[in-house]
């Protein structure tokens, strides 16, 4: 149930993690950044300062899946990447297909910007990557 509407969401990739800020009455997120991982551990004290500086509802983990809905290795980390959030810190996830999220997060950030390709760096993919997948749980949730 949600209390306040405040929903954030994770882009989960080994090497980097997006992440974006939203709230389901307006059903707009906005990026908050992203920062370093691996595939053994995410850092978790950033994970942490920023599920207690935002007081969420719920958390929204990308799930990477094949074209075809399949599942991938990256599928599974993902999956576990939601649960140990849920066992550390106790809050409710929801698992969204993100499917073409990053090639939109691509093209969104070269539609919006003068710069052309230098815009691409990794982190604003990811973070735009993680707005695109909780403004598609958002509409979902219509």
């Amino acid at each position: 149930m949600m209390r306040n509407g405040t929903v954030l969401s994770f882009d989960f990739g080994t090497k980097n993690i997006g992440v974006a800020i939203g709230h389901k009455i307006t059903g707009i997120a906005r990026p908050l950044g992203s920062f370093k991982s691996n595939q053994r551990s995410p850092e978790w004290s950033k994970i942490k300062k920023i599920l207690t500086e935002w007081h969420l509802d719920l958390v929204v983990v990308g799930l990477p899946l094949n074209i075809d809905g399949t599942e991938q290795l990256i599928t599974v980390q993902a999956r576990k990447f939601a649960n140990r959030i849920h066992g550390r810190f106790g809050i409710e996830i929801a698992l969204h297909d993100e499917r073409f999220s990053t090639a939109e997060a691509r093209s969104h950030i070269l539609s919006r910007n003068n710069r052309g390709y230098r815009a691409l760096k990794k982190s604003n993919i990811d973070a735009v990557s993680a707005v695109i997948i909780l403004e598609s749980w958002f509409r979902q949730q219509l």
